[in-house]
């Protein structure tokens, strides 16, 4: 095990994350501005709700939109996070390279690179969740949560994201210019179809197909169901906890193993062609 892992990789890369994460103003402005960021963002979504479809805060189909939202940071700041360590580092840091010598397995840099958006994002959900509750007063009821069921789901998840990011930074070294647009659109790709703000019930007949194969919409039911929110998919409420978490864990395993090679075959064709140091736009 200790073989397969590199932990020093993983240390390192989270020390670094955290210290381009943080290092640009003082602890006390950086609190401010993590407070206030998901916040505002909570906010727009709150008058998409009261506008559009007229609705009220008070509405269980609030709740659940709420909720998948918030837990959809991760999706966005993780997937960024990881894959955009390659574009940072070669085009604008210049390290890239020494990064890929150093005695570090280069896939685990990146894994804990996107531990530190890690802990950055769970501070956000925190806040937007405690935001939620205490000024929205969204439904949720904290004594019925199902805590072993979230902590399970939401390990399964965030491993799922991070090999999603892998595959990303993947594609990213052998991208020639503007690699952050790729990230940010698959990212809007995922919001689209994971059923993060409504059900999927309402995609067109290829993006559903889509969605059911996609193992961030099991994931962020699951993370509904943990809390004790009524789903409102009639397609996803056919499916137990049980079998959301198969497939949960499966989808994973799969992904998993799937980034590792994807990763090493990119790596192979960056060394091959000199793509490891090459400056494409700054």
């Amino acid at each position: 095990m200790k073989n397969l892992v590199d932990y020093t990789g993983l240390r390192i890369g989270s020390w670094l994350g955290w210290q381009i994460e943080t290092n640009w103003t003082k602890l006390w402005v950086y609190i401010l501005y993590s407070l206030a960021r998901p916040v505002a963002s909570t906010l727009i979504l709150v008058l998409m709700f009261l506008v559009i479809p007229q609705g009220r805060l008070n509405h269980p189909l609030f709740t659940y939109v709420y909720i998948g939202n918030a837990f959809f940071m991760y999706v966005y700041m993780v997937l960024f996070g990881i894959s955009w360590v390659i574009q940072e580092d070669r085009e604008h840091y210049q390290m890239l390279k020494y990064v890929f010598i150093a005695p570090r397995k280069m896939y685990f840099y990146l894994a804990g690179r996107g531990i530190a958006k890690l802990a950055i994002t769970t501070f956000s959900v925190l806040v937007t969740l405690a935001f939620g509750l205490w000024v929205l007063h969204i439904q949720i009821d904290l004594a019925a949560i199902n805590y072993p069921l979230l902590l399970l789901s939401l390990f399964l998840g965030l491993i799922c994201i991070a090999a999603l990011g892998v595959i990303l930074a993947s594609l990213t070294m052998v991208t020639a210019h503007h690699s952050m647009y790729l990230t940010e659109g698959i990212a809007g790709m995922f919001y689209l179809i994971a059923g993060a703000v409504y059900p999927i019930d309402v995609l067109p007949g290829w993006l559903l197909f889509l969605s059911k194969l996609f193992p961030l919409t099991y994931w962020i039911e699951l993370v509904r169901r943990s809390m004790n929110i009524t789903t409102h998919s009639q397609i996803l409420a056919v499916y137990s906890q049980e079998e959301l978490l198969l497939i949960l864990t499966v989808s994973t395993v799969i992904l998993v193993v799937a980034s590792h090679y994807i990763y090493k075959s990119f790596e192979r064709i960056s060394v091959k062609y000199g793509l490891v140091d090459r400056l494409t736009n700054y």
